[in-house]
Parts: C-alpha cells; structure tokens; sequence
C-alpha cells in the first residue's frame, strides 16, 4: 500500500472550483471598475466606492478560493475559508467523504470533526474522491505507529 501513497508533502485542494472563483473575482472587479471608470456623471469618491466594492468581492472569491489541505511528514494543515488549523497525523482517526458531503470531514481523536474544503467534490467529483482516498491512506499509514517507537 506505501507504494501507492504520494511523495510528501502534498497538498490537496479544488482545482477547478479555484480557477473559476478566482476568474470571476477578477471578471467582476475589472467589470466593476470599468463601469466607475466609464460613467461620467461619478465623483470621485463614487469611482471608488465602486473599485472598492469590485475589491472587496474579489476578495471574498480569493478567500474561498484558499482552502486547501497540506499533508507534511509530521502532519495535516488544513486551510478553511478564514480557519489554519495543524493536526498532527495521531490527532486524525477517519477521513469521511460520504455521499453528498459538500467537503471531506475528518473525524478528531477529541470526537469532534474538522471539515475540510479543500477535497470537495462540487466540480471535479472523481478528484475529490481520489484525493480523499489518499488522504486516508496517508492518515491510515501515519497514525499507526509501532508500539516500541511510541514508547521511546
């Protein structure tokens, strides 16, 4: 099974779902200024309450276009829409991409869960599946440790 597992570190994230976020954040901010920079009766302030505005989307479609998920030697990184968060692999119990999930949830060794966004199989369902499927192989091959090495 070693032999199917990625070289780390790796990083997980929507691939397609990115490029279309950020293609439109920067589509409506260039759309969005343009028409502040063409409408003649704006002042000032007005253009660029209108850049403003065309940043702060782009802004919201960069930061939902961020969420990834990094697996290192020691760990995972997971990178949510305004949440990094560091597991070490121990911390990792099961990796669930169940039918309809929108995103990978990661089942914690304190019983909670951690969702995380970047496997998500909203445009590219295979890849999301693939990538899960080795992020649980990853989690499956890390988290058991020989009971001597433990020790010492």
């Amino acid at each position: 099974m070693s032999s199917e597992l990625p070289t780390l570190p790796v990083t997980f994230r929507p691939g397609r779902t990115r490029a279309v976020l950020l293609t439109a954040g920067t589509a409506i901010f260039v759309v969005i200024t343009a028409v502040a920079l063409l409408l003649e009766k704006l002042g000032p302030g007005e253009r660029l309450s209108f850049v403003l505005t065309g940043a702060l989307m782009f802004g919201v479609l960069a930061m939902l276009a961020r969420v990834k998920v990094v697996a290192d030697e020691s760990g995972v990184t997971v990178v949510n829409i305004a949440t990094r968060r560091r597991l070490e692999w121990a911390e990792i119990v099961q990796v669930n991409l169940r039918p309809g999930d929108p995103w990978v949830f990661l089942n914690l060794s304190d019983g909670t869960s951690l969702p995380a966004l970047g496997i998500q199989p909203g445009i590219a369902k295979q890849r999301a599946i693939a990538d899960a499927r080795t992020l649980r192989a990853l989690a499956e091959a890390r988290s058991i440790r020989d009971p001597e090495e433990q020790q010492g």
